[in-house]
C-alpha cells in the first residue's frame, strides 16, 4: 500500500544534461524543461542572479559585477557549484510543475544522460550535483544509449544499430546490440566547435570579431554540410579589428559550410573509425537498418546527405533529435526491467 502511495506523490525525473541546453522530463507527462544550460551570478558575491533563457539572453551583454557562464565544458562539469545550482532550480519547477503542493514531495528518481568518454571522477561529479540538488536517487546512463532508445531503435535484440548523436559538447558514436554498446566512441568536437569555426573564419577571412552567440545563429540560419539547392545569405554584423569600429558584411552559405568542414569531416572520420572496428555481422545489420542521427546537430542542413555520401549507408535523421536523449531517459523510467538491462551505474541519497 506504501509502494502504491509512495508511486502516486513521488515525481520520477529524466534528465538530458547539454553543454548548450538541459530538457527534463516528467514520467507520464512529458518534458517540461528546455532551457539553456547557462547560469548568471555575481562575480564577488557568487550569488545567483539568472538561470536558463534569461541568464542566456546575458551572455556577452553583462556589467562587470555579473558574469554569465556556462557551467558543463565538452558534455562535463566545469563549474560544480553553479551546475548544481541550476539543478535546483529546474528540481524546483518541476515540483511546481507536478502541481502538488497540498503535502510534502518526496525526492524525486532522477535518470541523467551523461557522455560516455567521461571519467569515473567526472561520472561522480554529475551524481553528487543531481543528490545534492534534491534526488533521493541518481541513475546514470550513457547518452548514445539513451539517443538509441529515445530515437525507437530496439536496443535489446542481437541485431546491431548505429547511433551518432551529436550534441553541443560531445559527439557520440555507439553500435549497440543486446542493451549494450558493442563499440562506442566520444569525440569532444560538436555543436560548440561549430560555432568557433565560424568566429575563427570570420577573424581570418574579413578580419571581423563576432561573438559565439551571433556564430551559432549564422550556423542556425544558413550553414550546411552539403551544397544547397539555393544558396543563403545573410549579414552578419560584427567588429572589424582594423579599426575597432562596427561592421556588417553579406556571407553566403558556401563560405560558411566551408568554415564547418574541418569540424565535419573530424566527426565523419570518427564514424568511420568505428565502422572499421564493427564486427562483419553487425556490419551487415547496419548496412540494412542505416545510421541513426540525433542530437541538435543533425538539424545542420545536408548533414544525412554528406554522412551518407563518406558511408556509403543509408543514414535517417531520428525525430525530433534535439529530445532524443530525454526521452530515453523517460522511458527507462518506464521501463525498469530494461534499466536493469542496459549499462546504467546508479547512487544513492
Amino acid at each position: 500500500m506504501f509502494d502504491k502511495f509512495w508511486s502516486l506523490v513521488s515525481l520520477d525525473i529524466g534528465i538530458d544534461l547539454g553543454t548548450v541546453n538541459t530538457l527534463v522530463l516528467i514520467k507520464d507527462k512529458g518534458i517540461v524543461i528546455r532551457e539553456p544550460s547557462v547560469v548568471a551570478l555575481h562575480r564577488k558575491s557568487k550569488q545567483i542572479v539568472a538561470i536558463g533563457t534569461e541568464a542566456k539572453r546575458m551572455l556577452g551583454r553583462t556589467p562587470f559585477a555579473i558574469e554569465a557562464i556556462r557551467p558543463l565544458r565538452g558534455g562535463v562539469i566545469s563549474d560544480f557549484d553553479c551546475t548544481e545550482a541550476m539543478l535546483k532550480a529546474f528540481i524546483h519547477k518541476v515540483h511546481q510543475t507536478g502541481n502538488r503542493r497540498s503535502f510534502k514531495i518526496p525526492k524525486p528518481r532522477v535518470v541523467v544522460g551523461i557522455p560516455s568518454g567521461v571519467t569515473e571522477v567526472e561520472r561522480r561529479a554529475v551524481q553528487d550535483a543531481v543528490l545534492s540538488a534534491g534526488a533521493r536517487a541518481c541513475y546514470l546512463i550513457e547518452e548514445p544509449m539513451a539517443a538509441a532508445i529515445g530515437a525507437g531503435l530496439p536496443v535489446e535484440d542481437p541485431e546491431g544499430n548505429l547511433i551518432v548523436d551529436i550534441g553541443g559538447g560531445t559527439t557520440e558514436i555507439a553500435v549497440i546490440s543486446m542493451g549494450g554498446a558493442v563499440i562506442i566512441k566520444s569525440l569532444r568536437v560538436a555543436g560548440d566547435e561549430m560555432d568557433q569555426d565560424i568566429v575563427n573564419y570570420m577573424k581570418m577571412r574579413y578580419g571581423m570579431l563576432i561573438g559565439e552567440k551571433t556564430a551559432e545563429n549564422v550556423k542556425i540560419e544558413i550553414g550546411s554540410a552539403y551544397p544547397l539547392k539555393i544558396e543563403k545569405e545573410t549579414v552578419v554584423r560584427g567588429r572589424d579589428l582594423a579599426t575597432g569600429l562596427p561592421k556588417s558584411l553579406k556571407i553566403s552559405s558556401t563560405e560558411i559550410r566551408e568554415a564547418l568542414m574541418g569540424t565535419i569531416n573530424q566527426m565523419i572520420g570518427a564514424l568511420n573509425d568505428v565502422l572499421e572496428q564493427t564486427p562483419p555481422e553487425l556490419i551487415s545489420d547496419i548496412l540494412e537498418r542505416g545510421i541513426v542521427v540525433a542530437g541538435g546537430g543533425a538539424l545542420l542542413r545536408g548533414l544525412d546527405k554528406k554522412i551518407a555520401d563518406e558511408t556509403k549507408m543509408p543514414v535517417y535523421i531520428a525525430d525530433d533529435p534535439l529530445t532524443t536523449v530525454v526521452r530515453g531517459c523517460g522511458k527507462v523510467l518506464e521501463n525498469l526491467d530494461l534499466l536493469s538491462k542496459i549499462k546504467v551505474t546508479g547512487g544513492l541519497r
